[in-house]
């Protein structure tokens, strides 16, 4: 299984919403409040290419935000592409 790691602000619905599909999977991950912490923000905005939060990584892999994984989860993909082949 990928390590599963969401960058996020508190104040931001699709993260709680990006969280809320993740917890409903039963999908284990680490939460990174990248309010707090400006150089971190800079660091994941290079890695992924993206300024927007969240950001959910698989391992080293970026799958977008809310609405890439939630687009992947009505594929029935987004466990595949967490790197869990059925739910934990």
């Amino acid at each position: 299984m990928s390590n599963v790691t969401v960058y996020t602000k508190p104040t931001c619905p699709y993260c709680h919403r990006a969280k809320d599909l993740l917890d409903n999977l039963d999908v284990p991950y680490t939460e990174y409040d990248v309010s707090r912490d400006p150089q971190l923000y800079a660091t994941i905005k290079q890695r992924s290419g993206m300024n927007t939060v969240p950001q959910v990584f698989a391992g080293d892999t970026c799958l977008g935000g809310f609405s890439e994984i939630s687009a992947l989860h009505a594929k029935g993909m987004l466990l595949a592409a967490l790197g869990l082949t059925e739910q934990p």
